[in-house]
């Protein structure tokens, strides 16, 4: 994916199974490094667990739906959740900002 071009902002909400397996347990390691991938790329913006652990919710840039889409399909834990995706009209995010160096 270009990252130069204008990108658009997108919410996916995961549901995530109720019976976790040991197949589903088994990807968890794969599933955190292609998202840690997709995180370093600036492809997927935010990535969070409730408490529960019944859902996931993603940002994602992307330039249209079906790229999201793609991005999701990637998953090794596809197989096992469904998701909706929804378009933002804006994502307010706080930055990260490094401590000043003192060069004393």
């Amino acid at each position: 994916m270009n990252r130069g071009m204008h990108m658009n902002n997108y919410m996916v909400e995961v549901e995530l199974p109720t019976q976790l397996t040991e197949e589903f347990l088994a990807l968890i390691p794969r599933q955190r490094a292609h998202v840690d991938s997709l995180m370093n790329e600036g492809i997927i913006t935010s990535y969070a667990l409730s408490k529960d652990r019944s859902h996931l919710w993603i940002t994602i840039d992307a330039k249209t739906h079906e790229e999201v889409k793609n991005v999701m399909r990637s998953f090794p834990m596809v197989k096992f959740f469904s998701f909706e995706i929804r378009e933002l009209m804006f994502l307010n995010r706080a930055g990260f900002v490094l401590p000043q160096m003192s060069l004393n």
